[in-house]
Order: structure tokens, then C-alpha cells, then sequence
């Protein structure tokens, strides 16, 4: 769906917190997403040190492919998602560096959205 609709990736790699409808269904999935990791997990598929934000960096690092690429090699992004996607599997090869703080990461999210930078996270006062 990157690939397909920037519009999208966008969603995927930005926050708008002034848009409560969007930030809430961002916020219903963000659950669904963490129990499908948990279930993943619990087949022991997915390794264990897989954590809820890595999917919101391999989002950015596939929104960056996709805009590098664009035209020229349109499918490229097929291949760094496959890479990624083997990297994730259990067992583990070997230890990850920690994740990012919660938020580190929502004040990289809103650095491209239409707030800024500046916005303070949800349930935060600025």
C-alpha cells in the first residue's frame, strides 16, 4: 500500500494530532497491531525482542525506499521488505539495539506532519 499511495505512507509514518478521529483510529490499531506481535510471538515466529515501535520504523524506512526508488525501480521496496521481514523471524540471530523512546519516535513522527515538530504527545500538555 506504500508503494501504491503516498497519501498512505504518510498515514503510516506521520501524526496529526489535531485530527482526534484519525489519531483515534491510529490509536485502535496501534492495539490490534500489538496483539498480533503478542500472538506472533507466542507461536514462536516472531522474535522476541520485537517491539511494537519497530513496525512504525520499518514503516519509515519503507516510505524512504519507495521515494528513492519511485519509477525507476518501482518494485525495489519488495526486496527491503522481504530483508526485513526475514530479520524478524525466530529464532534471533542475535540481540537488537533497544527501541526508541515512545516519545523520540511521536516527536519523529510529527516532524513531517502538518504541526510540527513542536506538538506536545497525546495526554501531554505543550
Amino acid at each position: 500500500m506504500q508503494a501504491a499511495d503516498f497519501g498512505f505512507a504518510d498515514v503510516l509514518t506521520m501524526t496529526f494530532p489535531t485530527a482526534r478521529a484519525m489519531e483515534q483510529r491510529r490509536d485502535e490499531a496501534y492495539e490490534a497491531m500489538v496483539r498480533l506481535i503478542d500472538r506472533a510471538k507466542a507461536t514462536g515466529r516472531l522474535r522476541e525482542d520485537f517491539d511494537p515501535s519497530d513496525l512504525v520504523l520499518i514503516h519509515m524506512a519503507n516510505a524512504g525506499v519507495v521515494n528513492a526508488t519511485g519509477d525507476a525501480a518501482p518494485d525495489a521496496w519488495r526486496r527491503v521488505v522481504a530483508l526485513m521481514i526475514q530479520s524478524l523471524e525466530a529464532p534471533a540471530r542475535g540481540p537488537l539495539p533497544d527501541p526508541p523512546e515512545h516519545d523520540a519516535l511521536y516527536q519523529a513522527m510529527l516532524r513531517a506532519g502538518p504541526e510540527g515538530p513542536t506538538a506536545p504527545a497525546p495526554g501531554k500538555k505543550g
